[in-house]
């Protein structure tokens, strides 16, 4: 009886085994159905350097979908768009365009170029939101690091910061939820003192106003109510982005009336190490809750589907 047993729990771990191997390839299937990539799409020109991004995008434009702005991180020095390539499949399992952005590192230009590069990529998506199935009304911001804190200037900077000038057009540069994986929001913190960080200060380099920089290119300085919603994930044992400056952003919001949540890391660290595998899981089921309560994706659609009919 025992090895009948045994033999039949065997059997059905193997049938379970060969349904996620087939869920697998058909959700692979799926995104090369519903998806096109455009690589190193150039969206600005400065310091004689060409900024570019790549898009993953609807193969059907006439049916606009959310759509994602992807920032990758590095300490504003490093980094590339192309390796987080895996970062934004998650994005596109939950039926949205990414658009994964590339700008500005410090030996190119310093501080405030990187901001200005991110609200430029933004400013050219929705110039071309018909071309390439862009719901405007649904954009979202996320990034990582550096590219967190990029994606909270890129959400929350109003015109009058005068950090639009790169790319003239529009004021009207909304959009609808920012995503903040440990990213930093208060630059100056990082310049001197025992929260000095290296990286910050081969961004901002030895201008003698570079104080007065860092404020200009610090998300919290930009705290105000109307902000759209924001979704922060930190690890409370990072070493490389202070813990405490999301803790300082999440109350500053909060004061100001703005939507926002703090999903802390317990022991998580930077980067790869800021989460188990469990944890990164439940990050991104955070992340699709977020982004369903507050109307830039449809929850109640299944994943990868995009607009694309399957047969």
């Amino acid at each position: 009886m025992k090895k009948k047993l045994l033999i039949a729990v065997l059997l059905a771990a193997a049938s379970a085994s060969v349904r996620a191997q087939d869920s697998a390839l058909a959700w692979a299937a799926r995104l090369e159905g519903d998806f096109r990539i455009l690589p190193n799409i150039t969206y600005l020109t400065a310091s004689n350097w060409d900024a570019k991004l790549d898009l993953y995008v609807t193969r059907t434009p006439e049916t606009p979908l959310p759509t994602l702005l992807f920032i990758h991180g590095g300490g504003w020095t490093g980094g590339s768009k192309e390796g987080r390539d895996l970062g934004i499949l998650p994005y596109l399992d939950m039926g949205m365009n990414v658009i994964n952005v590339e700008y500005r590192l410090a030996r190119v230009a310093q501080a405030p170029a990187a901001v200005e590069d991110c609200r430029c990529a933004l400013r050219w998506v929705l110039q071309h939101a018909k071309e390439y199935g862009v719901d405007v009304n649904r954009i979202a911001v996320a990034g990582e690091s550096a590219g967190g804190h990029l994606a909270l200037t890129t959400g929350m900077l109003p015109a009058s910061a005068g950090l639009d000038r790169q790319c003239p057009g529009p004021d009207n540069m909304k959009v609808a939820a920012i995503v903040n994986w440990y990213g930093i929001s208060d630059v100056n913190e990082l310049l001197d003192g025992p929260n000095m960080k290296a990286y910050a200060v081969a961004w901002l380099g030895s201008a003698a106003d570079r104080e007065q920089i860092a404020r200009r290119v610090s998300p919290l300085t930009y705290v105000r109510a109307g902000l759209p919603p924001v979704l922060t994930i930190h690890g409370d044992a990072d070493p490389t982005v202070p813990y405490t400056q999301s803790v300082r952003l999440h109350k500053a919001l909060t004061d100001n009336g703005v939507p926002n949540e703090l999903m802390t890391i317990p022991g998580g660290k930077h980067g790869i190490n800021c989460c188990t595998l469990t944890q990164r899981t439940n990050a991104y089921a955070k992340i699709r809750e977020f982004l369903t309560r507050n109307h830039v994706i449809d929850g109640s659609k299944p994943p990868s589907t995009g607009a694309r009919p399957q047969p």
